[in-house]
């Protein structure tokens, strides 16, 4: 256990250890110097949390060989350029004979090598890891590329070892628990949150709640909900709180919300049914209150059914829609049954020197079956940090999945029997631009030629960036203008889906009116220039020849397969109809695409 002085988010994740890390320097040698680089590309990977969506987190440090810092870089969001190329074109020169000190091995799913190459092209001599890629289509693959170039690669664990080099691995493994868990596990990395007072109350018998922690606790929160995905209550939460669970913590990213209700006996008027900001997703069991549902879709909540509601199996689902991590902020008897699923990985309690006693006062977890303090659940890495009057206590309830494989990878395995292959599946999925295959998503980071408003040829940062604006492009309408201008200026993809969609919701007399029918020939365009100028690229796409593609969103019925394939799937049908002909089986110009619904 540590103290944890730092008020900085980051100070809860990263630095727990730093006490054992400033110990172990002294005594360590030339490790130290090496690990101290490393922990720093760690806490700049976390650079960009709560300004775009959750991603894995990549921090890049190169220094030369005197040991002054060249450049420092990190990972903007999925779909932007790579940390090392960054770090690498901002030190120009001095990259020559550096060392670049990397806080997890490059990941390459778009098949261009980019980070690689910047390392190598740049005249990069060392490279040193702090840990292997956790996912399998990736792991080990930048390993072999860099040292098959001459670089001579260092990872910690296996070629670097001490005391000071597992502090610092520990940092680099911490910063991307969510990926890791959703390598090794079906569930994204949820983080259970609540405030008590000193007698282990969540409100007084009267179920009044506000406010129990000071207000640069619920600052601090505002700032760790940015960090996730999604924010899950039950419906208890909604009922007597009315909740926004907007994050307010001055960053980009509002992650979605979601409601967990097994009757759906939920209020007809909610915030958290105000759209404008942001989205909020209700899960319930299946054929629950169908009048809810509909006034519900009214509005714009998306309703998602179970046959049997469950943590674990709401879990599970979005896991496959993508999302990484995942801010509990329910009731004792959800949190209880979230615990008891074994989906919550860690848990941040803000304690507040209070004290309002009541006998039937709810406390922050519910009923566990647990008869004798033996059988309690112990936090693991515990931290302590007081923020204004409050003490937060945070801890894991379960370690983090072992990072190196317990089976052999694809590689591994093709290597010992090659009659064995990782692509004899009829049906290839794609989603997340992290993914095998994840270069034929439309948020890849593969910028494209395509006129503008005007008919001039200009540079989109993605086929994203270019499908968005076209919403807008002809409207005689200055916020339109404005619209497209910044999704234009978009630092990534995400921001430029979110910019489009938010002005397509709060004002869709802006949108184009011939939109819906011409928007799958605006993606047609996009793809097609996509893959004629990126020679990889197409390489890749006839690599699937014979395979169904199905864009695997779960929840986008249009261009996603559905979650139970019910979706059109028209981005997979537009990326096999532009493979036909590529191939020369198309007998059409492809100009307008005709695709069977």
């Amino acid at each position: 256990m540590a103290l944890c002085l730092n008020l900085s988010p980051a100070s809860i994740i990263c630095k727990c250890m730093a006490k054992a890390s400033s110990h172990s320097t002294s005594n360590n040698g030339p490790h130290a110097f090496d690990a101290a680089f490393v922990r720093r590309a760690a806490i700049l990977a976390e650079k960009s949390a709560g300004f775009t969506s959750p991603h894995p987190n990549f921090g890049c440090v190169i220094t030369t060989p005197t040991g002054a810092v060249a450049s420092e870089a990190y990972l903007y969001a999925q779909g932007t350029t790579p940390a090392e190329a960054q770090a690498v074109a901002a030190a120009g020169e001095l990259c020559r004979g550096a060392t670049a000190y990397l806080n997890m091995e490059p990941g390459d799913c778009h098949g261009d090598h980019a980070a690689v190459s910047a390392l190598v092209q740049g005249g990069v001599k060392r490279v040193v890891i702090g840990m292997r890629n956790p996912l399998q289509h990736l792991r080990g693959n930048a390993v072999r590329a860099l040292r098959s170039q001459g670089l001579q690669v260092d990872l910690l664990g296996e070629d670097l070892t001490s005391k000071v080099m597992e502090d610092a691995q520990k940092a680099c493994i911490l910063v991307n628990a969510p990926l890791i868990c959703r390598a090794a596990s079906r569930v994204p990395f949820s983080v259970l949150k609540y405030a008590m007072t000193l007698d282990g109350k969540i409100a007084a018998s009267s179920g009044h709640a506000s406010w129990i922690s000071s207000k640069q606790s619920r600052n601090l929160v505002f700032e760790l909900r940015g960090r996730s995905d999604a924010v899950i209550v039950g419906g208890n939460t909604v009922r007597k709180d009315n909740p926004r669970l907007t994050a307010r913590h001055g960053g980009a990213h509002m992650p979605i919300r979601i409601v967990m209700s097994q009757t759906l006996n939920l209020p007809e008027e909610a915030n958290l049914w105000d759209m404008s900001e942001v989205s909020t997703i209700v899960v319930t069991q299946r054929g629950a209150r169908r009048s809810l549902q509909k006034l519900l879709a009214s509005k714009g909540v998306e309703v998602v059914e179970f046959d049997i509601l469950n943590p674990r199996d709401v879990m599970e689902y979005f896991h496959d829609r993508g999302y990484l991590s995942i801010f509990w902020e329910c009731g004792g008897t959800l949190a209880a049954a979230a615990i008891s699923s074994g989906v919550i990985h860690k848990v941040y309690a803000f304690v507040a020197p209070k004290i309002i006693g009541g006998k039937n006062a709810p406390t922050p977890v519910g009923e566990l079956g647990m008869v004798e303090m033996s059988q309690a659940l112990n936090l693991i890495d515990v931290c302590y940090k007081q923020v204004g009057p409050d003490m937060l206590i945070s801890g894991f309830l379960q370690p983090l999945p072992d990072i190196l494989p317990t089976i052999p990878s694809l590689d591994e395995t093709y290597a010992v029997d090659p009659t064995v292959s990782p692509y004899e599946s009829s049906i290839i999925f794609f989603y997340k631009t992290w993914d095998p295959y994840g270069a034929l998503s439309n948020f890849s980071p593969h910028p494209i030629q395509m006129p503008d408003e005007n008919g001039d040829n200009v540079t989109w940062l993605s086929v994203e960036h270019y499908y968005q604006a076209h919403k807008f492009i002809g409207m005689d309408d200055t916020l339109a203008r404005d619209s497209i201008e910044k999704i234009k200026s978009a630092k990534s993809p995400e921001e430029a889906a979110k910019i489009g969609r938010s002005m397509q919701r709060k004002r869709p007399d802006l949108v184009r009116p011939d939109w819906d029918n011409i928007k799958i020939d605006v993606m047609y365009r996009a793809l097609k220039c996509k893959f004629s100028t990126y020679p990889h690229l197409n390489t890749m796409l006839l690599s699937t020849t014979g395979s169904v593609l199905v864009e695997a969103s779960p929840h986008d019925l249009f261009w996603g397969g559905g979650r139970d394939g019910e979706g059109l799937n028209y981005l997979g049908r537009l990326l096999m109809k532009l493979r036909s002909e590529f191939l020369g089986e198309s007998s059409s110009s492809c100009e307008s695409p005709s695709i069977a619904v």
